[in-house]
């Protein structure tokens, strides 16, 4: 039985985490989540982004790569929350672009990343999750992460920039785009289904050939 890869992709609180298990449980495939709360740098990053973005970024990249690592060596199919890609060319550049990052640690953060992604099996399909700026401060500030209180629009609006430009230019596999300002596929489970079988059709692949998996979930620390 062939193994697959999708990888979940969006802005911060479009709901790639909340999909990510919802999919697991439904094809019966392993997630790797986003090593979020275990980035010892995070809170800092968002109170003083200038001094900390270099050090938030590099231990996102560390975990990210191990993930995709993890995954690649994976006997199953897996659903990885958010991909290293959406890491250097969406939130590595926009902390660039606005004066966050300085040269050096700009240049030594690509240099790293593009010996990692050398490495680095490409998913069968990105799923794209996008969603307006209200509709992700809702959702932001809905899951009450303490240190996402400073988190504000203009923020969320360079990076949802970056994501479109981003989407527009990604060839490494199809993209399925899912804007999620007028669903709910949470508590709807319509929602939810017409998601699912646009990923099974993308992917070529009937429902019934979604295989056990060896674990339930899979995070790496």
């Amino acid at each position: 039985m062939k193994k697959y890869s999708i990888t979940i992709a969006g802005n911060m609180g479009v709901g790639k985490s909340t999909l990510t298990q919802l999919l697991a449980e439904d094809f019966n495939w392993t997630p790797f989540f986003e090593a979020v709360d275990d980035n010892p740098f995070l809170a800092d990053f968002f109170q003083d982004m200038n001094r900390w973005s270099f050090h938030s970024q590099v231990f996102f990249l560390s975990r990210r790569f191990r993930i995709h690592r993890e995954m690649a060596m994976y006997p199953g199919s897996v659903i990885q929350d958010r991909s290293v890609y959406e890491d250097a060319d969406i939130f590595v550049r926009n902390l660039y672009r606005l004066g966050k990052m300085s040269d050096r640690e700009y240049q030594l953060y690509r240099d790293l990343y593009e010996e990692f992604v050398q490495m680095l099996p490409k998913p069968d399909l990105v799923v794209y999750l996008k969603a307006s700026i209200p509709t992700l401060i809702a959702r932001v500030q809905r899951r009450g992460r303490h240190y996402e209180r400073y988190i504000s629009p203009l923020y969320l609006q360079q990076l949802n920039e970056l994501y479109n430009g981003w989407i527009e230019d990604y060839t490494l596999c199809p993209i399925l785009t899912i804007d999620t300002d007028r669903i709910d596929f949470v508590r709807s489970a319509d929602d939810f289904g017409g998601i699912r079988d646009q990923i099974l059709a993308e992917l070529d692949i009937e429902r019934v050939l979604s295989q056990p998996a060896l674990a339930s979930t899979v995070v790496s620390p």
